[in-house]
């Protein structure tokens, strides 16, 4: 076994470079995939690995398939990871992973009845927890436009809970285009508004859909709100305003994904979509 690596190490600096800077994943077609659960969700993905930074007690079969699948493993003092990556609590286990380099169209293509476009959302978690509503709904594509965050941030990787890693994600979308997109690719385009939309429950969701989400301050800018095909809104009988951007892109998913199962199922094909078996939904923290 070599020995493990120092704290100069250049694999630790690139790590570092990595978690903190947009223009570094870009440059380099890199992202961070830190800890042992995401890091064999991505060898599980067929996500390619580049190197492995392991601290003691990462287990050596997760490392034992890094190395088949062609990453280069290296080991590291305990507490070296924390210094490298974002992480409060390291996990042990850090990877550099190549970043898909996807265009808008060519997600859109693989969006199926569902996919979600995002508007200036900014908030890494609000994304991660859209990536992951967005999987769990039967959506086959994100398109992050005008200003959203980095979904290969890894702020926003954790908070998919690795849906990131297995759904079509374009990150550099324009508004302008990917809703003409949409348009082609026979998808109705449906924007959510805080009010005077259609109430939610009396869109037609059933039928390939993009959810068009704005940012978590301002909503959807009004030439976008204009542009869309249908504007939503989710009635409420509470005070409050209106709904994390997060909490309203879920239920809307999951209404689509309610729609499409009312509309495909009967009684031979029980609970099935497409084929695919339903489950029922657990309640985990990331």
């Amino acid at each position: 076994m070599a020995d493990p690596i120092g704290a100069r190490h250049h694999s630790l600096q690139r790590l570092r470079r990595l978690s903190r800077r947009r223009s570094a994943r870009t440059d380099e077609g890199a992202f961070v995939i830190d800890g042992p659960t995401l890091l064999a969700d991505a060898l599980a993905a067929g996500v390619a690995i580049d190197e492995v930074v392991a601290e003691p007690g990462c287990p050596d079969d997760l490392l034992d398939r890094a190395t088949a699948a062609g990453a280069t493993v290296r080991r590291a003092a305990e507490g070296l990871l924390a210094r490298a990556t974002d992480t409060v609590t390291p996990h042990g286990v850090a990877a550099v992973a190549r970043l898909p380099r996807l265009a808008a169209t060519d997600a859109l293509a693989t969006a199926g009845p569902l996919a979600l476009v995002l508007v200036g959302v900014g908030d890494p978690g609000n994304a991660g927890t859209l990536l992951r509503s967005a999987e769990a709904a039967g959506a086959g594509a994100v398109v992050f436009c005008d200003g959203s965050v980095d979904p290969y941030s890894p702020k926003c990787v954790r908070a998919s809970a690795g849906s990131v890693l297995r759904l079509a994600v374009a990150r550099k979308g324009d508004s302008g285009g990917v809703l003409a997109g949409c348009a082609e690719r026979g998808l109705r385009t449906v924007g959510t508004l805080a009010r005077d939309g259609v109430p939610y429950d009396e869109a037609d969701l059933a039928r390939p859909t993009a959810l068009v989400l704005g940012s978590e301050a301002h909503g959807l800018p009004a030439e976008v709100a204009a542009a869309v095909d249908l504007a939503v809104t989710i009635p409420m009988a509470g005070r409050a305003e209106s709904l994390n951007v997060a909490m309203a892109g879920t239920v809307l998913c999951f209404e689509s994904l309610r729609r499409r199962r009312h509309a495909t199922t009967t009684p031979q094909q029980g609970n099935e979509l497409d084929g695919t078996p339903l489950r029922a939904a657990g309640c985990t923290t990331t």
